[in-house]
């Protein structure tokens, strides 16, 4: 398919339409977005103890000390797993409604820079929650209980109505901050940013991703480190990537 896409960039595959069928083209990817997110809500739901078991991996150290307080907590935690869920698994295919809609009226180049955006994005997305769920809970989770200790105050109880939103919330956090050199590049392809200008600011930049990171991540200076060193990296690789699209690398 790519190799199509290439062949005949400037070509368009949609006839001219009338506005009613654009409209009715528009009211099935809503419907089929909603459908496949309900299904996905659905089936994150019925995995649920499954997929908490998974959530509470970083905290194996402190499992025992893993509690609910609080007759609706079970029911908030399902919630929030079955919507959480429900989001990630429902991606793929809201991604394609989505696609299958405006792909018509886009040109085959403008349709393959979207495909490997999207699928740049998705591997950046993917490599930040690993981290995350990987590296970085495990240190939080210590980092709390050691803090706890440090002020006399020994942890008998940690509720999991308030532990699983932690652990989404990194996740998410590190996943999209992690879309950094995608969105410096795009913009570097539209002449908003230079290499140079990047190059320039390395210093201000490195001072936002310690405070973006002290604000995304829980109040403990390791968490913090651990974001804000891979952003800074990413920040490196996104100058380079602007360069070679300035020398002309992926002109084509």
């Amino acid at each position: 398919m790519a190799i199509d896409l290439i062949a005949k960039p400037d070509e368009r595959n949609d006839p001219p339409r009338p506005l009613l069928e654009h409209l009715l083209a528009l009211r099935d990817m809503l419907v089929f977005a909603a459908v496949s997110w309900a299904c996905g809500v659905v089936v994150a739901g019925v995995f649920a103890p499954q997929i908490l078991e998974l959530l509470k991996a970083p905290a194996a150290e402190f499992k025992d000390l893993l509690q609910v307080v609080g007759m609706t907590a079970p029911f908030d935690v399902w919630m929030s797993i079955a919507a959480w869920g429900g989001t990630v698994l429902s991606f793929p295919l809201v991604s394609f409604a989505v696609l299958r809609f405006v792909f018509p009226a886009l040109t085959n180049r403008e349709k393959l820079v979207i495909l490997c955006g999207i699928s740049f994005g998705t591997a950046l997305f993917l490599a930040g929650a690993v981290l995350a769920y990987g590296k970085t809970l495990p240190l939080v989770v210590v980092a709390f209980r050691q803090i706890g200790r440090w002020m006399g105050i020994e942890q008998q109880i940690i509720t999991i109505d308030t532990y699983i939103p932690i652990v989404l919330k990194l996740i998410v956090a590190f996943g999209l901050v992690f879309q950094m050199p995608l969105i410096i590049f795009v913009l570097g392809c539209f002449g908003m940013v230079t290499s140079q200008a990047l190059r320039e600011k390395r210093r201000i930049a490195i001072v936002v991703a310690f405070v973006l990171s002290m604000f995304l991540t829980p109040p403990d200076p390791m968490s913090q480190v651990v974001m804000a060193v891979p952003l800074c990296l990413l920040y490196e690789i996104s100058i380079w990537a602007v360069w070679l699209r300035e020398k002309g690398r992926f002109r084509r």
